[in-house]
């Protein structure tokens, strides 16, 4: 019997198992995808979070391939409205660290497992003194034991450990286009633009080698969208929005909505929930990945401890209470985010646009940075 079976591989998943693995932890990782995802969504990583992970070496890998975010300029129309300083926050990684989602899960994988893939888990079943773990991996029915069972799967392993309509979900109407393209010849890689529109926010973050994200708000799309008509979308998005040269070279574009689900628990006896199974929050902001990797850094070394002493310590309950209190924190920024970047009427644009213009020139600006990134968490 395993001492804890993490189920899903994905950026928390292996962060988790990689810190258990570190803490003497024997940890075993199950996943459904056969191999890791091509795709990516997430790419900030806060400094709270460079922080947590500078000890285990990790922070030290993620830096020697990421771009460094120093400051983030709010815009309309070419217009500069204002700046957020990250490098006047008195942080010891004074930025943001940006890469694809790939090479951040291969540099939390170090210290992880060989995660077991194809492996679809169907049931976690609690019991007195362990936790039954049923699941068919390539194809073949099993079942696992292990001591204790961290579910960090996202959104699609939630029925594994909540009843199905438990939780509080809310559907946003907003939905975005998103690409990665080659940058405009003259953009500075160490600034994040927002431009805001009266038609929806675009933003514009710096990425290795060259490239730019570019994340559009979008009108909810027809019943013909394809592939093609949404890299038309955006590419004439960016170029009403201040980002045209960049939108030339864009010749696909995924689409994603957003919605909001926090969970009041994050344990249930032997089982417990971290990660986008546990709080999910709209990706505008990129709080989510963040809370969830805050989550695991964490909660690594009381399970080390369980593990070691035979029962739960206390300090899991705090944990439990400060990520909670983290999750709806977050929540709350990425909703006032989301709402900045909707469309809006001309007078309603000038108004926005005035006064984050006020805003960004105030003291009140260094708040506005420490808020984005992350510095109201709890365990920041």
């Amino acid at each position: 019997m395993r001492e804890v079976i993490v189920v899903g591989a994905g950026p928390v998943g292996m962060l988790l198992a990689g810190e258990l693995a570190r803490h003497g932890v024997d940890v075993e990782v199950l996943e459904r995808r056969p191999a890791p995802g091509a795709g990516t969504r997430a790419i900030g990583v806060h400094a709270p979070v460079l922080a947590a992970l500078a000890p285990s070496g990790v922070t030290e890998r993620l830096l020697a391939g990421a771009a460094r975010v120093a400051r983030g300029e709010a815009r309309s129309r070419g217009d500069v409205l204002g700046v957020v300083r990250f490098d006047r926050l008195s942080r010891r990684f004074p930025f943001v660290a940006t890469l694809p989602q790939a090479a951040t899960e291969a540099a939390l994988a170090v210290e992880a497992p060989e995660p077991i893939r194809g492996a679809t888990v169907s049931a976690v079943l609690p019991a007195s003194d362990h936790v039954r773990v049923r699941a068919a991996v390539s194809g073949q029915l099993t079942e696992r034991r292990a001591r204790l069972v961290v579910v960090a799967t996202g959104s699609s392993g939630r029925d594994l450990v909540y009843r199905p309509r438990a939780l509080a979900r809310r559907e946003y109407p907003d939905r975005y286009l998103m690409t990665d393209a080659t940058a405009a010849v003259d953009a500075d890689t160490s600034v994040a633009a927002v431009h805001l529109d009266p038609a929806g926010v675009l933003e514009s973050f710096p990425l290795p080698d060259g490239l730019r994200r570019f994340v559009a708000w979008d009108a909810a799309p027809h019943e013909a969208d394809t592939p093609a008509t949404r890299a038309a979308r955006l590419r004439e998005a960016m170029a009403v929005r201040g980002e045209a040269q960049a939108g030339e070279g864009v010749g696909a574009a995924t689409a994603f909505g957003v919605r909001r689900v926090i969970a009041p628990r994050l344990r249930r006896d032997r089982i417990l929930t971290i990660g986008d199974t546990a709080h999910e929050v709209s990706p505008i902001g990129g709080q989510g990945m963040n809370l969830g990797l805050l989550d695991a850094v964490t909660l690594a070394p009381l399970l080390a401890q369980w593990m070691r002493w035979g029962s739960p310590p206390v300090d899991l309950d705090h944990w439990e209470r400060r990520r909670v209190r983290s999750a709806r924190l977050s929540a709350a920024i990425a909703a006032a985010n989301t709402a900045l970047g909707r469309p809006a009427s001309p007078r309603a644009h000038r108004l926005r646009t005035g006064a984050l213009r006020a805003l960004l020139a105030s003291p009140a600006s260094l708040t506005f940075a420490h808020a984005y990134a992350m510095g109201f968490d709890a365990d920041a």
